[in-house]
């Protein structure tokens, strides 16, 4: 089953067209990655799911329904939730503040309390920093408290936009660990990453995009193994 597909879908900022007339699918329970270098249109398209970018031609549908063009918080209240590049934390608030803050939506405030024990669960760190200035705590533990954040929203599909992102070597593997937990616990994940080696080692399916169209497309082991891809992405 499709949860999330979009048909060539077009997308500008001004005069500057970002996204040319992609097209993909996400089914349900698995993790699907998005690849490509920066500027490649990776994050618009993210944007032109959730509703941060109105695209100028496609659609996109969500179990069925089409959302192109919707306000981000009625797409967020179907259930879809993005963990956004930079993590844009409230900075003065503390640690639990900024998850709290993630739990607005109706349903998501019904579950406030399990979701908050499930992210303190998942990141027991954050649990010790809870009272904590979120601007004191380290790039890692941001982006901790960021997936924490979209956790509280109770999310049937999730999206990821470069949660590895200036983090240290250790602290990446933990963000993919903690990825692979939650495909594991049977949520939709939708992955924008640079980090393409750790990607298609845990994804399901992949896309690759190049100047705002998809390229290529195939399971992580094929794309691994394809000379085009060792080449741009893996250095050999």
């Amino acid at each position: 089953m499709n949860v999330l597909e979009a048909r060539g879908v077009s997308a500008s900022y001004g005069d500057t067209q970002v996204l040319r007339e992609i097209s993909f699918t996400v089914k349900k329970g698995l993790l699907v990655a998005l690849l490509g270098a920066n500027g490649a249109g990776k994050t618009t398209t993210l944007k032109s799911i959730c509703g941060l970018v109105r695209p100028s031609a496609g659609t996109v549908r969500y179990d069925g329904r089409v959302i192109s063009g919707l306000p981000v918080h009625k797409v967020a209240e179907l259930g879809i939730t993005l963990v956004p590049e930079g993590r844009q934390l409230f900075p003065k608030m503390t640690v639990e503040e900024n998850l709290v803050a993630g739990s607005y939506l109706k349903k998501a405030k019904e579950k406030r309390k399990e979701n908050l024990d499930r992210a303190y669960a998942v990141f027991p760190r954050l649990a010790e920093r809870r009272t904590q200035m979120a601007e004191t705590l380290s790039g890692g533990e941001q982006q901790m408290v960021a997936i924490g954040r979209g956790l509280m929203q109770s999310p049937d599909l999730i999206m990821f936009d470069e949660p590895s992102l200036g983090l240290s070597p250790l602290l990446v593997e933990e963000v993919f660990r903690v990825m692979r937990m939650l495909h594991e616990q049977g949520l939709t994940i939708f992955l924008v990453e640079q980090n393409v080696r750790q990607t298609l080692r845990i994804a399901d399916y992949c896309y690759v995009m190049e100047n705002g169209r998809i390229v290529q497309e195939g399971n992580g082991r094929d794309l691994e193994s394809d000379p085009r891809v060792r080449e741009a992405y893996l250095g050999f």
